[in-house]
């Protein structure tokens, strides 16, 4: 009997085992093999995937190699960077076109940046057929929580509608102060410290790494125009955030395929507790803004409380809502405005041109007195500038979205479950779209004239984003870039340091791996 027993149970779990097999195989190969027959059958070839990863040994592959070839070379700055960032997609462009399709794990992916693909995604304004990207969802889970940047469908909708109108023009209008007053304190430090080398206006020169104090300068914005508070109260937020990214930036594709994301390993464990750390950070913050009925913290409270119930169940969702979407906005509206004004500094060094043009700009919109929101307006030439960093150096490096069900985009019907990925880089630099010079730098293809809008269209241009999911804090971001632009500018000429080493490196967003370094140097003062 006790024999039989054993055999019956070794049989169940045979069974099992077979039945968990059959499953994965389903759901790892069977599935995603008939969403690619689907693309395949409408012309839409890539790579051939290997069971169970998919095309994830190649683009490894890809990635050493390019990474050796990077090592091995020096010299001046070249803003094309994909070759070095995303080697695999380059390879398949060139093997299989504008629009391919490849495979991690069971997700399948359509990488598309030919033009009429991009026109109808950015043309699709219905959050009921695409969402955000699933991919990565686990693994950036601590991060974003279920806040705006990675919900989709009508939990998006409805953060959407909660979040826009505070950041409105005429919200961003009345934070143009606030954002000078946090400008005014960098160039100060910065005046301080050349004045300590050989004082104003003596010829002394000061070389400095800025990131650190690009982002010091934009946490302290996001501080006081939006959470009333000041940098040092928001300073460990921050610090958090930052290494909270660096703890979720690469992949955990055993999550990413099972969903299960509760392994104690030593990445989730670190994640989980610098989660709960921000979580609790923030909650003091919004315990001690009190009833300021001037940021954004506590318009969201009376947002999600107004539209979340007053039980418990209520309010433990308004408590999620608000710390998932501050962590958001933090991050989005922190660090990578923070890298785009690194990267606008460093291509204004290259380009002294441009400088003393944007320079001379800013003081006569100035008039001697600080940025206001009306002389922002008049600064095109900077606008000019900062819309060309966007296009050479989009803090985003694609635009994600998923199929929550068949779309057609481009002719190409997609299947639902499809994650759909735009290179942003790629697009920016299509010689077709943007002339032949599309890899250099020059503001003037944004000149409102007829030659900037024969060699551009509006769906070619994506560093907010694209269709119904644009960035919401663009005027914001703009507002925030101009101001710190103008006044540093107005202040200090700028030129490369010789020790700059130019290697844009991914981490979520695109940024300067060892930072922007450069030379400092007073001028007379206007704004």
């Amino acid at each position: 009997m006790e024999m039989e027993m054993e055999a019956a149970a070794v049989t169940a779990a045979a069974a099992l085992c077979c039945a968990l097999a059959l499953y994965l195989y389903h759901e790892l190969w069977v599935a995603p093999e008939r969403v690619r027959a689907a693309l395949r059958a409408q012309g839409v070839a890539g790579p051939r995937p290997s069971f169970p990863y998919g095309n994830l040994a190649d683009m490894r592959r890809a990635m050493t190699t390019a990474a050796a070839a990077a090592a091995a070379q020096s010299g001046g700055v070249v803003h094309d960077y994909r070759q070095a960032l995303f080697p695999h997609y380059e390879r398949w462009r060139k093997e299989y076109g504008p629009i391919f399709t490849y495979s991690i794990g069971s997700m399948v992916f359509l990488h598309a940046s030919r033009a009429d693909v991009v026109r109808d995604l950015g043309l699709c304004v219905s959050s009921l057929d695409l969402g955000k990207s699933s991919y990565m969802k686990v693994t950036h889970r601590p991060l974003f929580g279920d806040g705006i940047l990675k919900s989709s469908g009508e939990a998006w909708a409805h953060q959407r509608r909660l979040i826009a109108p505070e950041f409105f023009p005429d919200k961003v209008k009345g934070m143009v102060d606030l954002m000078v007053g946090s400008a005014t304190a960098l160039v100060a430090a910065w005046e301080d410290r050349i004045s300590m080398i050989g004082g104003r206006g003596g010829g002394a020169e000061l070389e400095l790494k800025i990131d650190d104090d690009i982002r010091a300068f934009s946490a302290d914005v996001i501080s006081r125009t939006c959470f009333g508070s000041s940098y040092v109260k928001g300073k460990r937020i921050f610090a958090v955030i930052r290494d909270l990214q660096k703890a979720v930036s690469k992949p955990n594709l055993l999550a990413e395929m099972t969903g299960l994301s509760f392994l104690p390993t030593r990445t989730n464990r670190e994640a989980w507790r610098l989660n709960r750390v921000v979580r609790d950070l923030v909650l003091d913050v919004v315990r001690e803004s009190g009833d300021d009925d001037r940021n954004l913290l506590n318009a969201m409270l009376r947002s999600a409380a107004a539209s979340g119930g007053g039980d418990r169940v209520g309010a433990a969702a308004v408590e999620e809502f608000v710390v998932d979407n501050c962590k958001n906005i933090y991050f989005a509206g922190y660090e990578t405005t923070a890298v785009t004004a690194a990267w606008c500094m460093m291509l204004l060094a290259l380009h002294p041109e441009w400088q003393d043009l944007v320079r001379d700009e800013a003081r006569q919109a100035c008039a001697g007195a600080a940025p206001d929101f009306a002389s922002l307006h008049k600064m095109k030439q900077l606008t000019m500038v900062i819309k060309e960093t966007l296009r050479l150096y989009p803090a985003g490096a694609v635009v994600s979205r998923q199929t929550l069900r068949d779309v057609t985009l481009g002719g190409v019907r997609v299947p639902a479950g499809v994650n759909i990925y735009v290179p942003v880089s790629t697009v920016h630099l299509d010689q077709e779209l943007w002339g032949a010079d599309a890899g250099e730098f020059d503001p003037g293809r944004f000149a409102d004239d007829a030659r900037a809008h024969h060699q551009r269209q509006p769906h070619a241009y994506l560093p907010f984003g694209a269709g119904a999911r644009t960035c919401l804090g663009q005027a914001f971001a703009m507002a925030e870039l101009k101001v710190l632009l103008a006044l540093v500018l107005s202040r200090f000429q700028l030129t490369l340091s010789p020790a700059y080493v130019h290697s844009p490196a991914l981490r979520l967003i695109v940024e300067p791996e060892h930072g922007v370094r450069l030379v400092l140097k007073n001028v007379e003062p206007s704004c």
